[in-house]
């Protein structure tokens, strides 16, 4: 068992900072594969907190059963039948007592709106993490999408401006946010992408717009659209 130091007054949160701790401990760990232990509800939990902060549909697809060499066995079924199957065959599991203070956003969905859900609208869990489901295969078809309106470029920066702006502005769109995701970038708000699109495809030729979002800038150049980040981000 490895423990691990996580980064407090981060400016996205404790719970984020634990994250990232984990997920570079995974990294340390040198193994083939990496079995997660998330279930149907966390599915359904994590769909109602990307949801909640303005995802788009990636965001909603939550969590893939595969991702990388991360294994999600568990995302069909149900923690009460984990924990019954666990009893019955008096297996022991730790429970990290963080999980219980609602402070914590996740956790006041999990204890707190994803419960009084359930009461009310029994199975609401299970229809979330199937709505996942639905929207991670939505997903994928975009995806395709965006390999299709790039034609015989790349599926990478930089991409040619003229087949940018010769498309409706939602495939542009897609494209931008296809390209944003392989170099796994985050991806800027909605209305932040239009005005992104906008200036690249529309603005005169002897301009050079810069449009900057965290660690990253995309600019045009010679035609196309290329992206920058920071060193060390």
């Amino acid at each position: 068992m490895e423990y691990v130091e996580v980064e407090r007054g981060s400016d996205d949160g404790l719970e984020a900072a634990a994250r990232r701790a984990r997920h570079a401990a995974f990294v340390r760990s040198g193994a083939d594969w990496i079995l997660l232990a998330h279930h149907r509800d966390d599915q359904a939990e994590t769909l109602l907190f990307n949801l909640l902060r303005g995802t788009g549909l990636r965001g909603a697809a939550a969590m893939s059963e595969v991702n990388g060499r991360l294994l999600r066995p568990f995302l069909g079924i149900g923690r009460d039948e984990i924990v019954a199957y666990a009893k019955r065959h008096g297996l022991r599991w730790m429970e990290d007592e963080s999980n219980a203070d609602t402070r914590f956003s996740r956790n006041h969905l999990r204890h707190e709106v994803l419960a009084g859900l359930e009461q009310r609208f029994p199975g609401s869990s299970a229809n979330l993490a199937a709505a996942a489901g639905r929207f991670a295969e939505a997903q994928s078809l975009l995806d395709d999408l965006a390999l299709i309106d790039l034609g015989s470029q790349a599926p990478d920066f930089p991409v040619d401006v003229a087949a940018l702006a010769s498309l409706a502005e939602p495939r542009a769109r897609n494209v931008l946010r296809y390209l944003l995701q392989r170099r796994h970038i985050g991806i800027p708000s909605e209305e932040r992408l239009r005005e992104a699109l906008r200036q690249l495809t529309q603005a005169a030729p002897d301009r050079h717009p810069v449009i900057a979002f965290g660690a990253h800038r995309l600019l045009r150049r010679r035609g196309r659209v290329v992206v920058e980040t920071d060193q060390g981000a």
